[in-house]
């Protein structure tokens, strides 16, 4: 390989939903650029054109800006270079490296039954035959080198070595003239300057095909870097029953974008005992050398756990904005001061929160509206003791100066002893006037959160006559 700078890339097809394999792959080349300062390009492989709308492509867009995985030009579009594709099998055929095959789809499916039987790949008659019909239909095939072999040095495979005689003459265009993929992706990578192909390791074999047309057009065959696997929770191949693997779903299931590159960064990779870092400390560690070659495997509770810690840097604005699309997505009405208030409850609960569905059920008891709805549970609570003891301790947080967490905390461990009782003999009714049957944090935290016009209120609400 030439000291030129490093060029990557990634190439996903627009025919579905970016997946988590894709988006580790899309990670990894990006990372791999920014550690050795280089480029990271983005080409759109749309030659399906059935499948290939605006709306898949507009997917692919949104997962990577989604990711922060931003390329470093403009997209490639790989359909609108099928002009260039086809003037490089011309190059080949005039340097009698590719040949036109005039075989008739009978005339195939014998030689396949031939060469099935023979235990050896498919070999056209056409190969060294230099007459031309203009009338017939044609494939063009690559003139693949029958003795010798092909070897792959991937970065992450090792040495990888295919014999050339198990290699067939693959077609580069079809009789209608469009190229192949494996043609069209060997093309487009030499042209957008790409020096290293870090891709999923089901390409594999392709690098060996790929390889031989490099060799035919004379030009550098780039570093291959073959990616392992991502496997599901049981060590099976991932797929819908283990859950979301859509790029889309992990946003919809609550996890933040630097918690899912954190995350993936370590699937397959890793620096020492490392678990969380940033972008910056991730690209400066990142060497495609130090990817593992067996499957990595799909950990909830670690992105689980990666996620909280995010969560927990997140500055107030952002959850509050990410929650509230959440509590909207439930059709939950949301007053004016909300945001406010919001912003005030998060901190309170984020830190046992995994993703920002949590985050939406832990403020849930700040949005009810009032007189809040009372569980069959705590009604059961509020005996007439209970109740004296609440109205009790309503006056004495009514005094309270400062309504901040560690007073609170005090107000209410003085109160339970002026009673003669632990807090236990009132807490959870405590609890219930507040929160309903909704989840809420500590005591302290929710008198907080609501404040103390609104918890007051609630506990008058709650020891009212009419409850």
């Amino acid at each position: 390989m030439s000291d030129r700078p490093v060029v990557t890339r990634i190439a996903p097809s627009p025919t579905g939903a970016m997946h988590i394999g894709t988006a580790r792959t899309a990670l990894f080349n990006w990372l791999y650029a920014r550690h050795t300062g280089g480029k990271f390009l983005l080409r759109i492989e749309d030659t399906d054109r059935e499948r290939s709308t605006p709306e898949a492509v507009k997917v692919i867009f949104d997962g990577m800006a989604w990711l922060g995985l931003e390329a470093d030009a403009e997209p490639v579009f790989q359909f609108a270079r099928a002009d260039r594709h086809r003037a490089a099998v011309e190059q080949l055929l005039a340097t009698g490296r590719a040949y036109r095959d005039y075989m008739t789809v009978d005339e195939l499916t014998i030689e396949r039954e031939r060469a099935r039987e023979e235990g050896r790949v498919v070999r056209s008659p056409w190969r060294d035959n230099t007459s031309n019909d203009p009338d017939a239909p044609f494939v063009v095939r690559l003139k693949s080198p029958l003795e010798g072999e092909t070897l792959i040095e991937d970065q992450v495979k090792g040495s990888v070595r295919f014999l050339n005689k198990d290699l067939d003459d693959l077609i580069l265009l079809r009789t209608d003239g469009s190229p192949t993929y494996n043609l069209a992706v060997v093309v487009d990578d030499h042209e957008m300057g790409v020096t290293h192909v870090i891709r999923g390791d089901d390409h594999l074999n392709n690098a060996a095909r790929q390889t031989l047309i490099y060799q035919a057009m004379d030009w550098e065959v780039p570093v291959w870097a073959h990616l392992p696997l991502i496997h599901g929770p049981d060590g099976a191949k991932l797929s819908k029953r283990h859950g979301a693997q859509a790029v889309s779903e992990f946003d919809d299931m609550g996890y933040l974008p630097e918690a899912m590159r954190n995350y993936l960064a370590r699937l397959g990779w890793g620096h020492g005992d490392d678990e969380l870092f940033d972008d910056t400390q991730a690209a400066s560690w990142f060497d495609i050398t130090d990817v593992v070659s067996a499957p990595a495997r799909l950990d909830w509770a670690k992105l689980n756990h990666i996620n909280n810690h995010y969560i927990r840097l997140a500055e107030m604005p952002r959850l509050a904005g990410l929650v509230t699309r959440v509590l909207k997505s439930r059709d939950v009405s949301l007053h004016d001061g909300a945001e406010a208030l919001l912003e005030r409850t998060l901190p309170v609960v984020r830190d046992g929160a995994k993703t920002t569905l949590d985050l939406a059920d832990g403020v849930m008891f700040v949005l009810q509206a009032r007189p809040v709805t009372l569980p069959d549970k705590i009604l059961g609570l509020l005996t007439e003791e209970t109740r004296g003891r609440l109205s009790r301790l309503a006056d004495h947080l009514s005094g309270l100066e400062t309504w901040e967490i560690a007073s609170l905390e005090a107000a209410i461990r003085s109160f339970a002893e002026s009673e003669g009782v632990g807090i236990g003999k009132f807490g959870q009714a405590l609890r219930g006037v507040l929160a309903g049957a909704a989840s809420a944090p500590d005591l302290a935290g929710a008198l907080f959160c609501l404040g103390k016009p609104e918890s007051l209120a609630r506990l008058d609400d709650a020891l009212s006559p009419a409850v």
